[in-house]
This record gives structure tokens, C-alpha cells and sequence, in this order.
């Protein structure tokens, strides 16, 4: 793929080197700025600043709070606080031009459930109402009743989130961190971490593309779907790769009337609106581990498996025609699909901020502020993550999420 030219950084040793830049490396970058100011230097290094294969431009840009941990709901909440008023936040960063608006569609989810998954999917409702979400349980007639386009013969019924859920604009939310991050000082280049110095149990120093390096207080690993490369310059090693996702925006002869929700079908498939248009996607069947550098499309997908999956649930799309396709990656925590985030107990100035499973975006304001938390105080202030922190990995403990897209 192409990369942009590399730049130099202007200093020779920083308080806190990030590596990685988009979404949740620019949040932490900006959380940590709100917190220091100028008492400490921080550099983002970030190997492609036009993020075209990055995570977060290829993501479906999306957020619920229809999870099965309390945790993660709670993390989508704070992410919703931060989209609805993130124009407000962002405003004093743009000085006269108009701050991000993320133009959030408050469609909600709609999780299709099978008869036997009732009782398991009524539980999750009752949890997420316990934290304050807006998910409500529809049986098949109700269901029917508010999306009359859905078949529902073979469902046991849906979880629908009627509030606080829905899709916004991902790079929106990225500018307006990177933004208001460079404004409070914040130093970014365009350039790659070749290689980490680790000596006395610490990352002392990054070694760049452009063959200088840098000195660090702290290293943040925030390098999406790369993050084992990284962890491994340092000697560590984390499950996390690249899983290659399929998006597809197709027509529909026949349009969708009302408010249409992101539909997740018992198969996997999920569709949602997409302004005329409609996006789609699934888990593909060759899921697994890919090349870092492999986004080659797999159009067949769209035929063999969402197509079918699509015209069964939704009887009215049966004529469709794809418009545009990408492939993105997600970094995919093999062990639970939950983030890892916190401190090498070794290597202790070493911090992950990685593999959270295609959840990185949603998670990114509260993830960002939980590592700036970790780094400025020694312990979370806020939202307490640490069920995500690195020591379940090599104790090989799962702290899972039963609801993973």
C-alpha cells in the first residue's frame, strides 16, 4: 500500500510516545493533553496520517450498549456522552470554523433472537435496563408489528435499543481528537516504530522508520490491528490479529419504509441503512488471522452468503445491486474479543491499548480517558477497566462478551 512520505520528530525524547494515531491512539493523545497541558511531552507516531487502511476509516462506524458485560455497556455510554456533545467539546479547537458534527443516526440496534435464545436474550435486556440503557424485548407479534418488512416465522423474538444507539461519522470523531490533541501541544509525525529499546524492565527508547530515536517515559501500544508487531518489539506478546471484514453499500429495488434499525440476523449478516442506500457485512467462513497488508475483497461473499441471509429476513430485498465494497480489519483479540488495556507487569512503562474486536471506535473516548488515567494518576478515576487489563492473557483467563458482531 502507499505511504506517505516520513517526517522526523523535532525532539529527541518525549514523556509518552504513542504509536498509533487514529481513533483511540488520537483519544488517549487527547484525554492525556487535557490532563497535563504543557507539563509533559507527548508524540504520536503514525505510519499512514492519510488513515486509509486504518480501523477506524474502514469501520461501520457504530455503537450500542446491547453487550453482555456491564463494562462494556457502560463504556458505550460514556461514548455516547461524548458523541452527542462532541461539537461543544471539539468547538474551542476550531477557532471560528464548525466543529465535527458526527451526525449520529439514532436508528438502534435490532438483535434478531432464535426461540431457543429468548431466555438468554431476555437476561441480557434486563442487565443493560439495570444500567440504564433503553433495550426493550419485542415477542415476534410486537416485533412484526414495528418493523412490518421483517420476517419473524422463525424467531423467538428481537432486542431492539430504542435510544443511544445507532452510526456516526468515524473520521469526524478522529479529527476532532487529533485536532484538539495538536492544538494542546501534541506532536505528530508521519513515520513508523521500527524497533524498541527495553532495558531495566522499560521501553527506553523508539526506534523510527527514519532511523532516529526517540527516548520515552512511557510507550502506549495503539496500533489497531498491528498491536502484536509492536508488543513484540518490546519481547511481549499479545493474541491480537488482523481478521479481514467485508462491507458492501448496495440499492434495493424496493425501499424500506420507516425508521429502519442496524438489523443483526441470526446468521451473522447485519444491514442497516446507509442514506438511499443500504450497508451490509457478516463474519466471513475463512475467518482467521491476515496478511497486515491484505485487503483484497472477496466480492463472492456478498452472492454466496449476505445476499441469501438478507432475502430471508427481509423478503422485500429481492433485488439488489452493489454499489461499492471495502475490506477492513479488525483487531481481533483471540482470546475474548474484549480490549486489553493497562500496564506490562515487566515492562512497566509499557501500555496496551489493543484488541478490542471491532470495538475500538465506540470504545475509543472511554478507552482514551481510561489509559490517560492510568498513565496521569497510576489507577482508573472513572470507569474501572480493569477486567480488560493484560494479566488475564497469560493466565489464559477469558473475560468474555457474548455479544460480538
Amino acid at each position: 500500500m502507499a505511504i506517505p512520505p516520513y517526517k522526523a520528530p523535532a525532539s529527541t525524547g518525549y514523556d509518552i510516545v504513542i504509536v498509533g494515531g487514529a481513533a483511540v491512539g488520537s483519544s488517549i493523545a487527547y484525554w492525556l493533553s487535557q490532563a497535563l497541558g504543557a507539563s509533559a511531552s507527548i508524540l504520536v507516531v503514525e505510519r499512514d496520517s492519510s488513515y486509509e487502511f486504518s480501523s477506524t476509516a474502514l469501520s461501520t462506524s457504530a455503537i450500542r450498549q446491547q453487550y453482555s458485560n456491564p463494562i462494556n455497556v457502560k463504556i458505550s455510554q460514556f461514548g455516547i456522552e461524548i458523541i452527542r456533545g462532541f461539537a461543544e467539546r471539539m468547538a474551542p479547537y476550531f477557532k471560528g470554523e464548525p466543529a465535527p458534527n458526527l451526525g449520529f443516526r439514532e436508528h438502534g440496534y435490532l438483535y434478531c433472537c432464535s426461540p431457543e435464545g429468548v431466555e438468554a436474550a431476555r437476561a441480557r435486556v434486563d442487565l443493560q435496563r439495570s444500567l440504564g440503557a433503553h433495550t426493550l424485548f419485542l415477542e415476534p407479534g410486537l416485533l412484526k408489528d414495528r418493523f412490518p418488512w421483517l420476517n419473524v416465522e422463525d424467531l423467538g423474538g428481537g432486542a431492539w435499543g430504542s435510544r443511544d444507539e445507532g452510526w456516526f461519522d468515524s473520521m469526524g470523531l478522529l479529527n476532532g481528537f487529533r485536532r484538539a490533541a495538536r492544538a494542546a501541544g501534541v506532536e505528530y509525525i508521519d513515520n513508523a516504530v521500527t524497533g524498541l529499546d527495553v532495558a531495566g524492565g522499560k521501553v527506553i527508547a523508539a526506534r523510527l522508520a527514519t532511523g532516529q530515536t526517540v527516548s520515552c517515559g512511557t510507550l502506549v501500544n495503539a496500533v489497531g490491528p498491528r498491536a502484536q508487531q509492536v508488543a513484540a518489539m518490546a519481547g511481549l506478546s499479545i493474541p491480537v490479529a488482523p481478521y479481514k471484514r467485508y462491507s458492501f453499500v448496495f440499492s434495493s429495488a424496493t425501499p424500506i419504509p420507516g425508521r429502519m434499525p442496524n438489523v443483526i440476523d441470526l446468521s451473522g449478516t447485519f444491514v442497516r441503512p446507509e442514506g438511499e442506500l443500504f450497508l451490509t457485512g457478516n463474519t466471513p467462513l475463512d475467518d482467521g488471522p491476515a496478511d497486515y497488508d491484505d485487503f483484497e475483497m472477496h466480492h463472492e461473499e456478498f452472492e454466496e452468503r449476505i445476499w441469501p441471509a438478507l432475502w430471508h429476513r427481509i423478503p422485500a430485498f429481492d433485488a439488489l445491486k452493489v454499489q461499492t465494497s471495502w475490506t477492513g480489519h479488525y483487531e481481533y483479540n483471540m482470546l475474548d474479543h474484549n480490549g486489553i488495556v493497562g500496564f506490562h507487569p515487566e515492562v512497566t512503562n509499557f501500555m496496551f491499548a489493543n484488541g478490542f474486536s471491532g470495538h475500538g471506535l465506540q470504545q475509543s473516548p472511554a478507552v482514551g480517558r481510561a489509559v490517560s488515567e492510568l498513565i496521569v494518576h497510576g489507577a482508573f478515576q472513572t470507569l474501572d477497566l480493569s477486567p480488560f487489563g493484560y494479566e488475564r492473557i497469560p493466565r489464559n483467563e477469558p473475560f468474555l462478551e457474548e455479544a460480538v458482531i
